[in-house]
Formats: C-alpha cells, structure tokens, sequence
C-alpha cells in the first residue's frame, strides 16, 4: 500500500539578487523548526534577480499558513520579495475552456480521474454545445458561452463572472479557438494557461500541420504558455518536440502533434498547480 504524501508548504519567491537571501530564509524555517524536504534556487546574472522555491512540511511548524505569511512578512519586506505560500491540503480549482477539438480535454479529464491530477473542476465552459453530454456525464457543471463577433464583450464578461462563482485558482484554455479579451487576461496575470502548436508564428491560421508537411518539416512540438494580451506571446511554461519524417503524412502530423499537445499542456499545468514556475517580466523560471 502506497504512503499518502504528508500535506506542504510551497514557498516560491523572486527579489533582487544579493548576499544573504538563502540565510534568510533558512534560518527562518530553522528557527521555527521547519523541515525542508525539497530546495531549489536559480540566481539570474542578466536580469540580477534570485528565484526560490522550497517545500517545508506543514506539521513541522507550530503554526499554519496564515501564521507563516504574517511571521514571513518582514523579511520579504527586506529583501523586496515578490511571494506566495500554498498548501498542499487546499487542491486547486481548474476551470477548463474548450471548443470543438477533445484531446486535451479528455486527457485532463483522465488524469483527474485517476488521481494523476488532484485538483477540483468546477466548471467547463464552451463555445459550441459539443461537449456538453461528455462533461455533464463524469458529473461537472457545463456552461455553453457563444462568442461570435457582435457579443464578445459580453461573452467574456460571462466567462470571467462564471470563473468568479466557481472560485477557479487557474483557467486552462484546452484548445479554446477564441482570443480572450485585454481585459479579462489582464485581470488574472499567471492564472491563465494555454496550449498551441510550436508552428507560430510560421505557420498560421487553418490546417498548420498541413502547410507544415507542404514544407517538409522535421520537428513538430507544442507550447504551454501564460495567456497575456498579447496573443501566444506569454511567458512560457513547457514545450516539447518529436521527430517525423518523409514518411508521415499529413494526418499522421496532426495524430502527432495531438499527442504532444496535451502531453505539453498536463505537464504544464502540473508545474503551475506545484508552484513550480516563477515569472518575472515574460521570463519564466521553472523548478522542474
């Protein structure tokens, strides 16, 4: 019989680099007799700025989260820390968008099954009906959100207000073939997360795998980004490629490239729900 994992404390921070930050840290959760189970740092020398992440078991302290962040306060003050605690006993809401294509929404649906994901979905939200029977039959609310384009104003207002009343942590767009609006990605920096194929910006538009086979292509990949205002241009998170050949057809690419997309886009996600990636600016460090 496998051991649950004990319940964490994830803290990531970025600040400034300079002498003293490690000690710091450190030597808080010694004085409180925190137990360090896993540490990672990065010093960035262009951009002068210092990554950590580290995980401390939440009975190994003699208080909880709210305490830690109050006790923690001065010295992120100090050092001009950009900071988050989480706890691993809070399972994070993931509020999935997605259109007419399934892969990738079946597959987080899988992993969330299985336990490989341990997250809440409160909510699908769509643009076409398709996959309403699909979703609403594992039991989880389907809202269908048409956006054409007389209503997206109005369209994403819905989108935001239903991710609102489902207290999502993380919107996941899963092959969501709609721009979102400056506003709505401007209102949830690093909270929201997409997926596409690493033909951008070569390849455009309808059928890119076709145009990427009429090529000649030798790698086909995906992207997991963040979402900002500026389209598929977001900090990024995972990417990952495969190999084809002379041999593959055009179908053959896109059964490939389906594979890859949602490998990438649950890989991704998982670094995001761990606390695993650290942005600043469009620059991600990812602690894998």
């Amino acid at each position: 019989m496998s051991t649950p994992n004990p319940r964490r404390y994830t803290l990531s921070l970025s600040c400034p680099d300079r002498v003293g930050i490690v000690a710091a840290v450190s030597s808080f959760l010694a004085q409180h007799k925190g137990w360090i189970t896993e540490a990672s740092h990065h010093a960035d020398p262009e951009a002068m700025r210092f990554f950590m992440r580290q995980e401390i078991l939440a009975d190994s302290l003699p208080f909880g989260i709210a305490a830690f962040r109050d006790k923690f306060f001065p010295i992120a003050h100090e050092f001009d820390m950009d900071w988050s605690i989480s706890d691993s006993a809070r399972k994070k809401r993931v509020v999935i968008l997605v259109s007419k294509q399934e892969h990738c929404l079946y597959d987080l649906f899988a992993r969330w099954q299985s336990g490989d994901l341990d997250i809440d979905i409160p909510c699908v939200i769509s643009n076409h009906e398709t996959f309403r029977g699909f979703v609403e039959w594992h039991g989880i609310p389907f809202h269908h959100v048409p956006v054409t384009p007389d209503n997206k104003p109005a369209a994403y207002a819905k989108v935001e207000e239903l991710f609102k009343e489902a207290e999502g942590d993380v919107m996941v767009l899963a092959r969501y073939m709609q721009i979102l609006s400056p506003e709505l990605c401007a209102n949830y920096p690093g909270r929201i997360i997409n997926i596409h194929h690493s033909f951008l910006p070569s390849f455009v538009g309808a059928k890119p795998y076709h145009q990427a086979y009429t090529r000649g292509v030798k790698l086909i990949g995906a992207t997991c980004h963040y979402v900002t205002s500026e389209l598929d241009q977001g900090p990024i998170i995972e990417q990952d490629v495969i190999r084809v050949d002379h041999s593959d057809a055009p179908d053959d690419l896109v059964r490939y490239g389906k594979d890859i997309e949602k490998a990438v886009l649950a890989r991704g996600l998982r670094y995001h729900l761990e606390d695993r990636v650290l942005v600043h600016g469009n620059k991600t460090v990812v602690f894998r």
